[in-house]
C-alpha cells in the first residue's frame, strides 16, 4: 500500500513534467542585462519544533538550542547560501552595502531572522570603507521584520477567515477524504508506537518532521520507525504540505499577497518608478513561503523544500530591450534549476507574466478574506 502510495507520487510528477515542456530555449542569452531580483529562501536547519511521548531525543538538553530554533548547521548552511549569492548578483549589487541597492525581509520568527542575518553575513563581508574592526569580518545589515498579526506575504499568519473556511471545507470532500483514508494503517502504526493520537496531516508532519531532523542530526531513530521512516512518510508528508494552496481561492489567499510585491515592484522598475530604485529584494522565510509561492506560480512538484531552498525570480531586459521574467529554485547544493512557467516558457515577457497570474492577485486582501 505504502509503495503504492509513493508511486503514485512520482507518477503525478513525471505527468507534471511531460506537460510543462513548452521550454522556449534558455533563460539567459547574449545581450541579456538583470535589472531586478526577488530571492526568496527557506530559512536555515533548525531544532525540532514538536516532539512525541516516546521520543528518545524530546529532552531539549539533547539539543543546542530551543525548540525551532537555528542550529550552527543552519547558520552555515545560510552563510553559504549568501555567499552563492552573492555570486550570481555581484554584478547588480555594489560590493558595498547601501539601503539603496537591496531590502531584507524576514517574518518574526527568530530561525528567520538569524537565518537572513547569517546570510548577509556572506553576501556583504565588509570591504575598504564597511570594514569596521579588522577582527571581525562581519558588518551589520538592518533586516526588516513584518509582525505575525500582519504578515500576509511571508508567514501567512495575519488571520483570513475566508480562507479558513475554504481550508476546512477542502478537508471534508474529495479527494482529500479518500487519501486521508487510504492512508489510514500509517496513522495506526504512529499512533502506536509513539503513544499520542496520530489521526490528521498536521500530527504526523510533526512525527515527520522529528524524524527528519533527527536523521539529519546524526541521531539514532527507534527501530519501529524504519518500516515509515523515510517512506511512506517523506511523500506524505510532500503531499500534505500542498494542502494550504489546494485550491485556486487558496492560492489566491495563501500566494497571492506575495506575488502581487514581486509583480508590482517589476512594473515600477520598468516605469523607472521604483523608490528607492533598488536591484535587490530579499525574504527570509519558511517552507510554506516557498511552497505556495511555486504552487501559485504552477511549477510546484510535490517535495519537502530543503533547509535554506531558494527561489529566484528575475526580471531582466533581451538583447532588444523587452523586459522578460525568469524564475529559478535551488533546493540542494547544486546549480539552481530553471522552472517553466506554465504557458510562457523559461523567458517570459513581463506583460504577460502579469496577465497569466492576475487571478491570484487581490485588489483588497483584508475585504476578501471577510465572511
Amino acid at each position: 500500500m505504502w509503495r503504492q502510495i509513493a508511486f503514485a507520487i512520482v507518477l503525478v510528477q513525471l505527468t507534471y513534467l511531460v506537460a510543462t515542456l513548452g521550454i522556449n530555449g534558455p533563460a539567459k542569452r547574449p545581450g541579456d542585462k538583470l535589472l531586478f531580483a526577488h530571492v526568496i529562501y527557506r530559512h536555515g536547519n533548525r531544532t525540532p519544533v514538536g516532539t512525541y511521548p516516546t521520543d528518545p531525543w524530546k529532552d531539549v538538553s539533547n539539543w543546542q538550542t530551543g525548540r525551532g530554533e537555528l542550529t550552527n548547521v543552519g547558520k552555515q548552511t545560510q552563510l553559504l547560501l549568501g555567499r552563492w549569492l552573492r555570486k550570481r548578483y555581484n554584478s547588480l549589487i555594489s560590493d558595498f552595502y547601501s539601503t539603496e541597492d537591496v531590502y531584507v525581509q524576514s517574518s518574526e520568527y527568530d530561525r528567520t531572522i538569524m537565518s537572513a542575518l547569517a546570510n548577509l553575513a556572506g553576501f556583504y563581508p565588509p570591504k575598504g570603507k564597511d570594514i569596521w574592526d579588522k577582527t571581525i569580518d562581519w558588518q551589520p545589515i538592518p533586516v526588516h521584520q513584518i509582525p505575525r498579526s500582519l504578515d500576509n506575504t511571508i508567514a501567512s499568519s495575519k488571520p483570513c477567515a475566508r480562507y479558513d473556511e475554504e481550508l476546512k471545507r477542502y478537508l471534508h470532500r474529495e479527494p482529500f477524504r479518500s487519501y486521508n483514508r487510504s492512508i489510514a494503517s500509517v496513522y495506526e502504526y504512529l499512533s502506536k508506537h509513539t503513544n499520542m493520537t496520530v489521526d490528521n496531516y498536521t500530527s504526523l508532519v510533526t512525527i515527520y518532521d522529528v524524524l527528519h531532523i533527527q536523521h539529519l542530526s546524526k541521531l539514532k531513530l527507534p527501530e519501529w520507525t524504519r518500516t515509515v521512516y523515510p517512506e511512506p512518510l517523506t511523500c506524505i508528508s510532500a503531499t500534505f504540505y500542498r494542502l494550504p494552496t489546494s485550491t485556486i481561492l487558496m492560492k489566491r489567499l495563501r500566494g497571492g499577497p506575495l506575488l502581487k510585491e514581486i509583480l508590482n515592484r517589476f512594473q515600477q522598475k520598468i516605469n523607472k518608478t521604483l523608490q528607492p530604485d533598488r536591484s535587490l529584494w530579499i525574504y527570509s522565510g519558511h517552507d510554506i513561503t516557498i511552497l505556495s509561492l511555486l504552487d501559485g506560480l504552477g511549477v510546484l512538484k510535490t517535495h519537502v523544500p530543503s533547509f535554506a531552498a531558494c527561489v529566484m525570480i528575475e526580471l531582466s531586459t533581451a538583447v532588444d530591450g523587452k523586459p522578460f521574467v525568469s524564475l529559478f529554485y535551488k533546493n540542494s547544493d547544486a546549480e539552481p534549476e530553471t522552472m517553466v512557467i506554465p504557458n510562457c516558457g523559461t523567458r517570459c515577457p513581463l506583460q504577460k507574466f502579469g496577465e497569466l497570474y492576475k487571478h491570484l492577485i487581490s485588489e483588497n486582501w483584508e475585504k476578501e478574506c471577510a465572511l
